[in-house]
Formats: C-alpha cells, sequence, structure tokens
C-alpha cells in the first residue's frame, strides 16, 4: 500500500475541507434535493438535477478524502531538517541568468489551486532533495538540462518571500 504524504498544513486544510463536507454542505444540499423531488415531476426540475449531482459530486470527494486518510501519512517540521531541501521546504533557486524560482515541496494532494507548491515528484524536487544553501541542481527539461543554484530553504512560509 503507498502511503501519501502530506504537510501538516496540508492535513489540517484537506481535513477541514472533509469535516465541512460531512458536517455542512452535503446536509445542505440532501435538504434541496428532497425538498425539489417533493415537488412532484421530476423529469423536467432543475432544481432536482442540478443538485442532485452537486450532491454525487460531493460524495465522491468525501469518499475520496477518507480514503486517503487511511493512508495518509502527516510529516511534522523537524528542526533536523534545517539547511537542507526535504518534504515540505520552501526552496529558492537562481539560474545563470538571474532568474529565480520559489516553490513549497510537498504532496500530490497539496498542490491543488497553489502554483507555489510542487509535487515531491516533479523533476525539480527530486533534483532539490537532500541539497543545501548554494549547491547547484541540474533538471532535464523538454529544452535541455537546466542548472538553478539555491538560494535559500525554509521551513516556515513566514520566511519566504
Amino acid at each position: 500500500m503507498n502511503r501519501k504524504l502530506l504537510t501538516a498544513e496540508g492535513y489540517q486544510r484537506l481535513q477541514n475541507e472533509l469535516n465541512d463536507l460531512v458536517r455542512k454542505e452535503r446536509p445542505e444540499i440532501t435538504a434541496i434535493v428532497s425538498w425539489a423531488a417533493s415537488l412532484g415531476d421530476r423529469s423536467e426540475n432543475a432544481d432536482y438535477h442540478y443538485n442532485k449531482r452537486k450532491l454525487r459530486e460531493i460524495d465522491r470527494r468525501i469518499r475520496y478524502l477518507s480514503k486517503l486518510f487511511e493512508i495518509a501519512y502527516k510529516v511534522e517540521y523537524s528542526p533536523e531538517q534545517d539547511g537542507k531541501a526535504y518534504f515540505g521546504a520552501w526552496v529558492e533557486l537562481e539560474n545563470d541568468d538571474g532568474e529565480t524560482i520559489q516553490f513549497r515541496i510537498v504532496g500530490d494532494d497539496e498542490i491543488y489551486d497553489r502554483k507555489d507548491y510542487i509535487s515531491l515528484q516533479s523533476p525539480i524536487a527530486k533534483a532539490c532533495l537532500g541539497k543545501s544553501v548554494n549547491d547547484e541542481i541540474q533538471v532535464q527539461t523538454p529544452k535541455g538540462k537546466k542548472t538553478w543554484f539555491i538560494n535559500k530553504i525554509y521551513y516556515t512560509a513566514e520566511n519566504c518571500r
């Protein structure tokens, strides 16, 4: 069984999402579906069809998150990580042209809705793992090999930027 890695923040965010879906959104939509069904003919009842579809989407997300938490492993920050890039690290890279990028290395389930998060499975994250500030990394891209230098490594968002 594959373990899914989540940062402590990501674990809490997904846990909050699951709680919100189960305790708030699902009961609200279920009530709307029941009301719409009580109106009679469902064949042309837009409220019923729309909210029934929304209820299926919510149920699908609840199932997904429930199964995720069965195999999820919450990775907590440890002071031994300081100075090296590991899971949960914020990393700033710079290339020879002076272009800089900054991102956080997280699990696959945390990258959505965040442009500054990258998956642990991405080539650039793999190249950064275990490296220190001022180390050089090389990443194979479709346009060829790119060289980057690690400028900063942090484990709290407040230290970034």
